[in-house]
């Protein structure tokens, strides 16, 4: 195998996989473990990898953990940007819902609310507003979109749900970002969240970016929603001593603290 298909194969491993073995390489490639240590020192200086004990991880921004992890961080800064996300929205409108922690949240704000219609592609999401807490009489349409099912997100992906969120034209589109600047927008760890969410947004009249103060400042791997695609950027009340709110302000519709 040629030294160039080599180095194409361990950087597209690296992409998807964030964290490659020693032996996952010699397998995969086929190659000898001399072969494979020179082809990760070169790409270590090409700065695509970085060294660990027994294998190679990603440089650049780290992926976002499982969404059962990120359930239980920060909820009661990602509840009030749910409340607050709630408050400007009425009755009988279509909504998109992307998955996220902060939109799961959103799901059982959204309870007591008449009749709306959701497009999600988010199991958690769907699960909440088509069953309810018991008491609550369901009022919502929900359409939870097809496609590629990935467990660690809960969340169905791919060409088919792009394909089936063109179908529909929204009010607005509330998602929820691995990242937000005001350079660069929202953006997203993985290639099929944010395709996810780009289609969303681009096919609402309204996009409603949820991020708690973590989240601003941060850039991740792929930019769905730059900062003019933003009508209204909802994040909690620790953010108002952020470095980069000002300029967040300026550059997005508008700015609502929780």
């Amino acid at each position: 195998m040629l030294e160039e298909t080599r180095l194409h194969r361990i950087r597209l491993l690296i992409s998807t996989l964030n964290r490659v073995t020693t032996e996952q390489l010699i397998q995969h490639l086929g190659v000898s473990r001399e072969t494979v240590r020179r082809d990760i020192l070169k790409l270590e200086a090409e700065g695509a990898l970085r060294r660990v004990h027994g294998g190679v991880v990603a440089t650049g921004p780290e992926p976002e953990p499982p969404l059962a992890v990120r359930n239980t961080v920060r909820e009661k800064e990602k509840l009030a940007i749910a409340r607050l996300a709630v408050q400007r929205l009425q009755a009988g409108q279509t909504l998109f819902i992307d998955a996220g922690s902060t939109t799961t949240l959103l799901a059982s704000e959204l309870l007591p609310l008449p009749a709306m219609t959701i497009i999600t592609n988010s199991l958690p999401v769907a699960l909440k507003l088509s069953t309810g807490d018991g008491d609550e009489r369901l009022q919502h349409e929900v359409i939870l979109l097809g496609g590629h099912m990935g467990s660690a997100a809960q969340a169905t992906a791919g060409a088919l749900t792009v394909g089936e969120i063109q179908r529909y034209r929204a009010d607005a589109a509330l998602l929820s970002p691995v990242g937000v600047t005001s350079q660069s927008g929202a953006s997203s760890f993985s290639h099929q969240e944010a395709a996810i969410a780009a289609a969303m947004a681009n096919h609402a009249r309204h996009c409603i970016i949820l991020a708690d103060h973590s989240k601003l400042g941060v850039t991740s791997r792929v930019v769905y929603a730059p900062p003019t695609r933003i009508d209204t950027l909802i994040t909690d009340a620790v953010a108002a001593d952020h470095a980069d709110l000002p300029a967040l302000q300026a550059a997005c519709g508008q700015v609502l603290l929780a």
